[in-house]
């Protein structure tokens, strides 16, 4: 019927406009899939297979290889039970580590590969947080769990798709939906709120096409993210501070109370936020996650409060205070690198040193400042004691002396210079 050739030609049409990876034969056939097939896997499926059980790779690698890219991870589900999962792979004497038993989560150990094998479940009890699960048969069942249609699908070592709430279509159309309800995927567990963000900046080529009815329920539910632990909440901030769209989906977040709701400061400095992000953007290097976080903080106090809320680790928290501390070092024309050599000369690591250069938006200073050999300082404490200086406090108090001194030269006074400097004011004083 003509109905029927117009419904066609349009879906024909919106194919053209989002080309997915090859599905000519109705199967998957990329380059990264075959590539996939090479590792261990078949060995493990087989294994499955051949003892009765269902075996498909499930979520994030179906997704990347649908998207044509490399997995990252390669996560199975089967409906054998985590026991008897386990007495298959003892019998078989291959190596495993129980990582999420209650969760039904496996991680196997095949050659130089880790699988993470899952129990198709289903949550019985959620609170927002953590769920009670329960062991099913039921693969569709088991995709109603998940948190959005992309991650929602699965694949048979065949290239066979399971696909039961149009992940396929949606990854097409660059859309991000939750599976089924949304506000029952969102009350499940809150931190999908901040997942939902994180996949639209690695989805969405357009930064600004949400859907407003799914912004009103994140709206609605966005208090709940204060029940999240903030260790989950900063795992998947991190994600999206460094991914696509990150100023503008900043600030959609401060419009839609999840900033407040996950303790962003409340007066977030997103104009700052653009500019660092912007130019990491078009210089084509990368920031660490606590460095943009710092971005739209304004105070040394307010960096040092955040870092200690989030419980941020040591090295995280270091790096974060000392970008607040240094990234409004005057740019002073005839000398730029003079201010940043000298934190290398007191002692301070380059990791350091070079990511306030990269916020600055400096990246060839960072460049030259990596080249540049850190100079020693001629004079040791020794040296003065044998020049006459008495041994005790005054010994170091020269020597910091001495160490500005040196610095104000640009570390060009030698040995005898600086002895002499110290005679002197031995002579003076």
């Amino acid at each position: 019927s003509m109905l029927a050739r117009f419904a066609w030609r349009r879906f024909a049409s919106s194919c053209k406009k989002h080309p997915l990876p090859s599905m000519a034969s109705g199967r998957l056939d990329t380059p990264h899939f075959k590539a996939l097939l090479q590792t261990e896997l078949l060995e493990l499926e087989s294994l499955f297979r051949s003892n009765g059980y269902d075996f498909r790779l499930v979520g994030g690698v179906v997704r990347d290889l649908l998207l044509g890219w490399k997995p990252k991870d390669v996560d199975i589900s089967t409906n054998c039970t985590p026991e008897r999962m386990m007495e298959l792979l003892d019998r078989h004497k291959i190596r495993y580590i129980p990582t999420g038993l209650k969760h039904g989560t496996i991680t196997v150990h095949m050659g130089r590969t880790d699988f993470e094998v899952t129990t198709l479940r289903v949550d019985k009890e959620t609170d927002g947080r953590h769920a009670v699960v329960e062991f099913t048969g039921d693969w569709r069942l088991d995709a109603l769990r998940r948190d959005l249609t992309i991650n929602a699908m699965s694949l048979t070592t065949d290239g066979t798709l399971y696909d039961y709430f149009d992940g396929q279509k949606h990854l097409a159309e660059k859309r991000i939906v939750f599976v089924g309800d949304a506000r029952q995927r969102i009350t499940e567990d809150y931190l999908r709120i901040l997942r939902y963000f994180r996949f639209y900046g690695r989805i969405v080529p357009d930064a600004a096409r949400h859907e407003s009815s799914t912004l009103e329920v994140i709206r609605e539910l966005a208090p709940g993210l204060g029940k999240v632990s903030v260790e989950r909440v900063w795992t998947e901030l991190a994600k999206i501070l460094t991914g696509n769209h990150a100023p503008r989906l900043a600030q959609l977040m401060y419009q839609l109370g999840v900033a407040e709701s996950i303790g962003l400061p409340a007066n977030g400095n997103s104009e700052e936020l653009q500019r660092v992000w912007s130019s990491m953007k078009e210089g084509g290097y990368s920031l660490e996650p606590v460095s943009l976080l710092v971005a739209l903080v304004h105070s040394v106090q307010e960096v040092s409060e955040t870092v200690a809320a989030w419980k941020l680790s040591n090295r995280e928290a270091k790096l974060g205070l000392f970008v607040a501390q240094h990234r409004a070092q005057a740019y002073i024309m005839d000398t730029p690198l003079k201010a940043y050599q000298d934190l290398l000369v007191d002692g301070y690591p380059l990791s350091l040193v070079a990511e306030v250069l990269l916020y600055c938006g400096r990246e060839q200073l960072c460049r030259e400042l990596q080249a540049w050999t850190v100079p020693r300082m001629p004079v040791n404490g020794h040296h003065l004691i044998e020049a006459g200086v008495p041994p005790g406090r005054s010994v170091g108090r020269q020597l910091n002396a001495l160490l500005s001194r040196w610095k104000e030269s640009y570390y060009t006074l030698n040995k005898q210079e600086l002895l002499d400097i110290a005679r002197k004011t031995l002579h003076d004083s």
